[in-house]
C-alpha cells in the first residue's frame, strides 16, 4: 500500500440517522480507520458535510428549515457540535484534527488560494488530520445555491489545490449506476469510468436526502473536476467505513472508480 494524499469526503446522510441524530457508531469507525491510515503514513484531508444536519438534530427539528438565517443558525449549533465529536472521537485513537472552514472567496485571487495551499501543506506535514466544511454561518451565497455549490464540489476543489492524488466521496448508495436503483430494479452498476461523458452525466437522478443537499448529479461533477487533473476518484457506500481498506488496498473493487485522466 502506497502513501498518498487522499481526500475523504463525508455526508450528512452518512454521518447522521434518519431524524438528524449523529450516527455515533459510525463516526466512530471513521475516525478509527482515519487515524490507522494516518499512523500508516498516508496524508489525509476531511471533508465533512453535516453542520446543518447536525444542527436540525440538536434543535429536534424534523425538516431543513427554508430560510438562509435559519440554515445560518443551525450550521453554527451544527458546526461547533461536529467539530466537539471529532476532537474527541479522533483524540481517543491519538490524533490531531484541525477546523477548515471555506468559502468560495478563500480562493478566488492567487494570492488567497496560495494562502490556504500553505495552509494545507502546513497541517499536513505537522500530521494533522484537517477537516474542512464549507462556512455555512457567513456564506450566503453558498445556502442559496451559488457558492462552491455543495462539498461533493468543495472537496473536489480541495483535492486540486492540495494535489491529491485520490478523492473518495463516501455516500449512501454503492456508487453509479445506470438508473435509479431505488426506482428501478433493473439498473446496473458501473465499476469503472474510464471518462466521464454526457452519456455518463445523465445516470445521475435524485438530490440526496432530507437531511444533506448532494445526489449522484453532484458527486459526478465533482469526479469530473479532479479527473481532467489527473486525480483518481471513488464514489462508494459510507455505511461501513472500513470499505477504505478495500480502496486503498487494492484487495477488491468497491464503489465506482472515476479514473483521472493522465
Amino acid at each position: 500500500m502506497d502513501k498518498k494524499r487522499i481526500v475523504i469526503k463525508v455526508g450528512t446522510s452518512t454521518l447522521t440517522y434518519e431524524n438528524g441524530k449523529i450516527n455515533l457508531r459510525r463516526v466512530d469507525t471513521l475516525c478509527k480507520v482515519l487515524s490507522d491510515l494516518r499512523n500508516y503514513g498516508h496524508e489525509v484531508v476531511l471533508v465533512s458535510s453535516g453542520a446543518i444536519g447536525v444542527g436540525m438534530g440538536k434543535l429536534g427539528l424534523p425538516a431543513r428549515p427554508d430560510t438562509t438565517r435559519e440554515k445560518q443558525a443551525l450550521a453554527a449549533v451544527g458546526q461547533c457540535e461536529l467539530m466537539f465529536m471529532y476532537d474527541k472521537f479522533f483524540s481517543e485513537y491519538n490524533n490531531t484534527v484541525a477546523q477548515v472552514l471555506l468559502t468560495k472567496y478563500s480562493v478566488d485571487s492567487d494570492h488567497k488560494k496560495e494562502n490556504v495551499i500553505n495552509t494545507f501543506d502546513t497541517l499536513l506535514q505537522m500530521g494533522i488530520i484537517p477537516i474542512v466544511n464549507e462556512n455555512d454561518t457567513v456564506a450566503i451565497d453558498e445556502l442559496e445555491g451559488n457558492n462552491f455549490g455543495d462539498n461533493d464540489m468543495l472537496s473536489a476543489i480541495v483535492s486540486n489545490l492540495i494535489h491529491a492524488d485520490t478523492l473518495v466521496i463516501l455516500t449512501d448508495i454503492d456508487g453509479l449506476y445506470t438508473d435509479n436503483p431505488r426506482t428501478n430494479k433493473d439498473a446496473v452498476h458501473i465499476d469503472v469510468v474510464e471518462k466521464i461523458t454526457d452519456e455518463i452525466m445523465d445516470m445521475a437522478h435524485g438530490s440526496g436526502s432530507n437531511r444533506g443537499t448532494g445526489g449522484m448529479a453532484t458527486k459526478l461533477k465533482a469526479a469530473q473536476h479532479v479527473t481532467t487533473q489527473g486525480i483518481d476518484c471513488i464514489v462508494l457506500n459510507g455505511e461501513d467505513p472500513k470499505i477504505l481498506y478495500d480502496v486503498l488496498e487494492d484487495s477488491k473493487a468497491v464503489g465506482t472508480l472515476f479514473k483521472g485522466q493522465r
